[in-house]
């Protein structure tokens, strides 16, 4: 192994690899490796200029450092950036450190004699090696298993990459992302690294042993937390890059993380309260009908969402003069109420659309390996554009712009944004960057900045746009992100809570979901209007409140008999506060007055949120990392410091435990103080979910 220090950064090379270890950040540090002679220029999730640091180099001989023998007997190369050391071996193999702020102090004051103690730090991650001369256990060295294992792609210049670490006994995981599983911690999970609807790849984990880790490749693939190790798998990438933190709690690992992946911008005040949709309003006399209504029932929605199937056909991203003859007309009317007004687009484009051959033979859209180019067939024969490609992004702007931004729209709702596919075959698909296996993960945040830099560019305040997909740092974007179209059911509901908190945590603090679920059959169901209830009140305490669903049964008649346009395809149910009888109507209202009366709170929620990263709906470690039960707990939660909710989550729950944290809470409902550090069984009637209020 030849060590070298480059300009402060740690380099390694041998058999063709090259290693380099480099500051990154306060407290952090960015690992890349290449089998090909020269690393990329893409930084993908590392946007923001880092902090600079002074990071010590040193490299050690075979037998210099003595108070090493397990890593320095053959030689080693060592980096260590404030509280983060990362020590690399004679084959490759690194094992990360984090330092105490006494050593870290120790290190600056005299960098030779503390990289020469004894004491390394505190051991928190180890590339996995069971290889010759450099296995961590010598009777496993004939398995003959690499830390890093690449392999060719054939006829192209990626490899597949495997990257194993060692796994931690009691070690918890979380972040990642969005995943559809009842499991907030990921340790023991498989999570795909790929995109769907209702999946959301954002790789960044944080760890209870103190540490933030990014895989900072939008390659699809897989990571594996396994009990024996932990395994990230590129199916085609050109390198390995990752980013690692060091710090004491999880709010300061979101800092440092954020801090080099971007910020998310200071919400607008005008958009915290309630947004109202539903699939679908019709025509722009159905969206003006529900407007007018609110105004006289005394409540204000913030924004109004019209969603798809508004337009010609997918891909002419305009509306259906049929039923939308004024849209500016109706837009302003929204606006003289105070009202915002965001409307759907999707990414699809039909072969009837007046785009589509414009965009085929410029080279706009995804194409394929093999076969036809067909990649969506959602009521249309229809390929989805190539956001990746400059060209695409101003081609579909200019579009929406002369059709709705020119109108007066104010956002837009970016369906679809993973894209959905007819089939996930991504070795079939390629963009204008390379194949699709290289970088499809990337692609929401690519759709999204079709919107985002051109709006930021002209408009006159924050971007806010609906998505549902996103990629890490899609957070500085603009993009609201909602779960995506899951049952209305109890059990997808426990999987939302948990799969906001890891979002959360991911690094993504604008998240929603469709209230009540997205697929209702029978709105009419007393048990789905118990699901609805539960969900709105966790709603109002969570990120964005926003009132969505496809609300069966499907007997109200299309508005024409034509296959394409605004009136041949379903719409659901009413979907307005008002609409599931006064028993509810009640309920919501009242919950729709509590969320009002937070407006100043939640306001500093979303600006501790542009600061230093922190969610608005936290899991219970965030605010309480020393008290080992939070870290356990994944049916309750923080929004902001303040308040503690315990959603209820099952059919016909009128009860629930629920555990305070050392300290003096109040129980909402009573106005009754409990002593922390105990479990309290709280009712909880229909009209009431057990928020505690922390004094």
């Amino acid at each position: 192994m030849i060590f070298l220090n480059e300009n402060g950064a740690l380099i390694a090379k041998r058999r063709g690899e090259t290693l380099r270890i480099e500051p990154w950040g306060k407290n952090s540090l960015r690992v890349r490796a290449t089998k090909l002679s020269e690393f990329t220029s893409q930084d993908w999730a590392l946007t923001e200029e880092p902090e600079k640091t002074k990071a010590q180099v040193a490299i050690f001989a075979p037998g210099e450092w003595t108070g090493m023998p397990s890593l320095g007997e053959k030689g080693c190369g060592v980096i260590t950036n404030g509280r983060i050391r990362a020590i690399v071996n004679w084959i490759g193999v690194i094992s990360f450190y984090k330092l105490s702020a006494a050593e870290a102090a120790a290190e600056a004051a005299d960098e030779k004699a503390a990289l020469c103690q004894t004491s390394e730090g505190d051991l928190i991650l180890r590339e996995y090696s069971r290889d010759y001369d450099g296995t961590i256990s010598k009777e496993s060295r004939c398995l003959k298993v690499p830390n890093r294992e690449w392999k060719g792609v054939i006829g192209g210049d990626s490899f597949r990459l495997n990257l194993k670490f060692e796994s931690t006994e009691g070690e918890k995981l979380f972040g990642m992302g969005q995943y559809q599983q009842p499991w907030m911690d990921h340790k023991g999970s498989v999570l795909e690294l790929a995109q769907r609807n209702s999946q959301i790849s954002v790789p960044f984990a944080v760890s209870s042993l103190g540490y933030g880790f990014l895989w900072n490749n939008p390659a699809v693939g897989r990571v594996t937390f396994g009990r024996n190790y932990t395994e990230w798998i590129a199916r085609a990438t050109r390198q390995m890059d990752y980013w690692i933190t060091a710090a004491d709690t999880p709010k300061e690992i979101l800092a440092s993380y954020t801090a080099v992946s971007g910020h998310a911008p200071m919400f607008p005040e005008n958009l915290m309260g309630l947004w109202q949709c539903k699939l679908r309003y019709r025509t722009q006399e159905e969206v003006l009908e529900v407007a007018r209504r609110y105004k006289e029932e005394g409540i204000h929605i913030d924004q109004i969402v019209i969603d798809f199937f508004h337009w010609t056909v997918q891909g002419d991203w305009k509306f259906d003069k049929t039923y939308w003859p004024d849209p500016k007309a109706m837009v302003d009317e929204l606006h003289s109420m105070g009202i915002k007004v965001i409307v759907s687009v999707w990414p699809s484009v039909d072969r009837r659309s007046e785009n589509f051959d414009p965009m085929y033979e410029r080279g706009l859209l995804i194409t394929t390996e093999r076969g036809e180019i067909q990649t969506y067939d959602y009521q249309g024969d229809c390929v989805e554009i190539d956001p990746f490609n400059p060209e695409t992004r101003e081609y579909v702007w200019e579009v929406c712009k002369k059709n709705y931004y020119d109108y007066g729209i104010d956002g837009f709702w970016l369906d679809n944004s993973e894209p959905d596919l007819g089939v996930y075959d991504f070795e079939n698909y390629r963009y204008s960057v390379g194949p699709a296996l290289q970088c499809s993960n990337m692609y929401p945040q690519m759709y999204s900045r079709i919107f985002y830099d051109k709006m930021s560019q002209i408009g006159d305040g924050t971007v806010v746009n609906l998505l549902r997909c996103g990629w890490a740092g899609s957070q500085k974007y603009g993009n609201v992100i909602w779960s995506g179209d899951v049952p209305s059911t109890f059990e997808a509901f426990r999987d939302q809570l948990q799969a906001g908190l890891n979002m959360g945590l991911a690094g993504i603090p604008w998240w929603t979901t469709d209230i009540g679920g997205f697929m209702t059959d029978d709105v009419n169901d007393p048990d789905f209007r118990q699901l609805l209830i539960r969900w709105y009140q966790f709603a109002v305490y969570s990120a964005v409140l926003r009132m969505h669903g496809d609300r069966g049964p499907y007997d109200i008649p299309p508005l024409d008999d034509r296959d394409w346009g605004g009136g041949y395809l379903h719409t659901g149910q009413p979907n307005e506060l008002w609409s599931y009888g006064e028993d509810n109507y009640r309920i919501m209202r009242s919950y729709y007055d509590l969320r009002i009366s937070m407006h100043d709170y939640i306001k500093d929620l979303y600006e501790e949120a542009h600061e230093n990263g922190s969610p608005l709906i936290r899991t219970m470690f965030y605010e309480f990392p020393d008290d080992a039960k939070c870290w356990e707990l994944s049916d309750q939660y923080m929004f902001g410091s303040k308040y503690l909710a315990a959603p209820i989550l099952h059919l016909n729950q009128f009860a629930r435990e629920v555990y305070l944290p050392d300290g003096k809470w109040k129980l909402t409902s009573t106005g009754k103080i409990f002593d922390g550090s105990q479990t309290v069984t709280v009712d909880a009637p229909i009209e009431y979910m057990p928020v505690f209020e922390r004094l």
